[in-house]
């Protein structure tokens, strides 16, 4: 077996530095940063490659030990539209190229990359180096395209392109869950004995199920409040409307409910998506409380803090958030679409709600309200499930991947060429 001691690792289009719940951070940005982590701990060098988006940022940072953050330049230092990266594609290789050779070990055993921009790179760089190129999707255009919603941007055919190419140019391509692997196959003609599933993890450490009165408490949420918490970018994929709408008819069919709902994001992606507005819409303004995304510590605390978390995307690839909020004891309503369908055990962790009508909604919350037994019974197996889902197992699965990568592509390497009579 192959001996990995140091991969590189692509996140183009978002660091794992910044601030999940805002801009185009969110889960993965955390599944990268744990993930690294848990490798070093393992005993891999990991060198992660993203681009410089301010003047002020270092050109390495350096998060945990064994983990190193490069911040190439390419195009304007500031963000700009994911959309408009593949235009810097070939800078970005560039770059990451003269990086490499600045480095006193000058090689890679492995690359690792992330979302569909940095697997195009990684397919360039993996030529350049001859290393295999292991993929993540996290997100796929073809998935998005067949849950859009009318008058929404499909994703550009060249991402649907550019994906194709990845699948068929990656050595072994991960997934987060065995849905994802699914739909790698059937809209992109992946080999499933290529595919390893290696599910996200959570942090133990942080999202723990202890104290909860204390966190309500410190919280401001008085016992007797059935208190709603919904964390993640705001933008309609994620749902913060649906929920509103649904919250609302809770309270019509409940009218003497103590209820309060706490919004955790920022505004992602279309500017026209106005959550003031849609809160004042649904008579809201006096239970919803709406702040910026918190690190995880606060994060945590807000979950224990929650008789519900809520979850109405209308696509997750994982579903960290609700990993997460399970393992601080916190039952979760998801919407049954991908990683959420694997994350939330319905009728035992949570529920999980067909489709996105209000009415199905409220009526989820509505039987959760009703029952502050089956809620706290939901709890309880929510963090015992949990209690096996550290980043070390999901760290072990992937080194299994890149071991198979590197074994696989020294083989080949080693079949002769055939020669036309």
């Amino acid at each position: 077996m192959a001996v990995i001691r140091r991969v590189a690792v692509l996140s183009l289009h978002t660091s794992p530095m910044e601030q999940p719940g805002s801009g185009d951070a969110g889960g993965m940005n955390v599944y990268i940063r744990e993930l690294a982590s848990a490798l070093a701990e393992a005993g891999v060098e990991v060198e992660i490659f993203t681009r410089s988006t301010s003047a002020g940022q270092p050109a390495v940072e350096h998060p945990y030990p064994g983990v190193c953050v490069h911040n190439v330049l390419a195009g304007p230092v500031r963000k700009i539209p994911k959309e408009h990266l593949p235009e810097l594609l070939h800078s970005m290789v560039a770059e990451i190229e003269q990086i490499r050779r600045r480095q006193p070990h000058g090689r890679y055993d492995i690359i690792h990359s992330h979302y569909w921009v940095s697997g195009i790179a990684g397919l360039e760089l993996s030529e350049l180096w001859d290393v295999p190129l292991v993929h993540t999707m996290h997100t796929m255009a073809k998935v998005k395209n067949l849950l859009l919603e009318s008058g929404e941007q499909p994703e550009p055919r060249r991402r649907e392109v550019g994906e194709h190419r990845i699948v068929d140019g990656a050595a072994r391509l991960i997934a987060n869950t065995s849905a994802e692997a699914a739909e790698l196959v059937s809209h992109y003609g992946a080999d499933f004995d290529v595919i390893d599933v290696a599910p996200p993890g959570v942090d133990l450490s942080i999202f723990t199920p202890a104290f909860r009165a204390r966190s309500r408490a410190e919280r401001g949420v008085p016992p007797d409040t059935f208190h709603l918490v919904f964390a993640g970018r705001i933008q309609r994929l994620k749902g913060p409307h649906v929920l509103l709408k649904a919250a609302a008819l809770l309270r019509s069919h409940r009218p003497g409910i103590n209820l309060r709902l706490t919004i955790l994001g920022a505004l992602s992606g279309n500017k026209d998506f106005n959550l003031r507005q849609l809160i004042a819409e649904a008579g809201m303004d006096d239970v919803v409380t709406h702040l910026p995304p918190v690190r995880a510590p606060e994060l945590a605390s807000w979950f224990r803090s929650a008789d519900v978390v809520v979850m109405p995307s209308y696509s997750e690839s994982f579903g960290l958030v609700a990993l997460e909020a399970q393992a601080c004891g916190t039952p979760v309503v998801g919407t049954r679409v991908g990683g959420l369908s694997r994350a939330i055990c319905h009728g035992r962790t949570g529920l999980l709600v067909d489709g996105h009508h209000a009415a199905d909604w409220a009526d989820a919350l509505e039987a959760l309200y009703d029952d502050p037994g089956t809620r706290a019974d939901m709890g309880r197996a929510a963090s015992i499930r949990a209690e096996n889902s550290g980043w070390q197992r999901t760290a072990a699965i992937t080194l299994e991947s890149y071991h198979a990568a590197v074994d696989n592509y020294a083989g080949h390497r080693l079949v002769p060429a055939v020669r036309a009579p």
